[in-house]
Formats: structure tokens, sequence, C-alpha cells
């Protein structure tokens, strides 16, 4: 999977197990009751599930729970390109973000220069943007 496929990942099904877990308890729920009209419950409940997961992913309220959790609270994920891909525990090194650069046809620098960084954080956040997430203005620097 590319590096952009791998934060959208991290960040868009940050909790997806929480919300798994609600699922289930639903799910033996309408069991009982299955000796009446059953099946017209459970269709209503799967379409409703799908609906959940295409609502807009809040970038900058998953990142801030995500800092909140480690012991540095992130480092300076919210202009960092590298503080950023270590907060979600992926690959920060200078191979990874010249790959990340390619990706987002970020020619912006020298690679590992800070221009090149900076250029690397608006192109990630203004994807994640366009992917879908509601990305706050603190940001997009």
């Amino acid at each position: 999977m590319s590096i952009f496929g791998n934060i959208v990942k991290k960040i868009f099904h940050h909790g997806d197990a929480t919300k798994a877990s609600p699922s289930s308890p639903a799910t033996p729920a309408p069991t009982p009751t299955q000796s009446s009209p059953t099946p017209t419950p459970v269709p209503a409940v799967a379409p409703t599930a799908p609906a959940a997961r295409q609502a807009a992913v809040d970038v900058g309220a998953v990142l801030e729970a995500m800092a909140g959790m480690t012991p540095d609270h992130g480092g300076n994920y919210k202009t960092s390109i590298i503080d950023l891909l270590k907060l979600l525990a992926l690959d920060s090194s200078l191979a990874a973000r010249k790959e990340l650069a390619t990706e987002l046809d970020v020619h912006a620098g020298a690679d590992g220069s800070a221009e090149q960084n900076i250029a690397l954080h608006r192109a990630v956040m203004a994807k994640l943007a366009e992917s879908g997430g509601v990305v706050p203005d603190s940001l997009r620097h």
C-alpha cells in the first residue's frame, strides 16, 4: 500500500474496533425475535452501518486523540510531516518522505529540506480533505 494510503487507513479507520463492539451487541438483540418478522429489521440495520462509515472523518479530532495517547503528545504533528508520520506509527525516514513526495507530486525544495517537509505536510492535509476528511485550518498552515 502507498504511504498516503497508510496515512488514510490510520486516520480514517482509527477507532474502528470501538465501532465494531456496539454493532455486535445490536446483532444478538434481533435474534431472539426471529420467530416473528425479524428479517425486516435486520436488513434495515445493515444499510445504516455503511452510512455511518461514509460520514466525514474529523481529521483534527482523530489526530488530537492519538496525540493524547502518546507520552510526547504527538510532538509537533500539526506542522511537521515527520512528527505526523511518527504519530501514525509510520516510517518517517528520508526515503519514506521522498516516496510520499513522489506519490503526492510535491517538488518543493531539496529532499529532506524544511521547505519540502512543509510542502509535504500541506499536501497530505489537502489530500486528506479531498478524500473526505474534515481538516481544520490549524492543520493546513
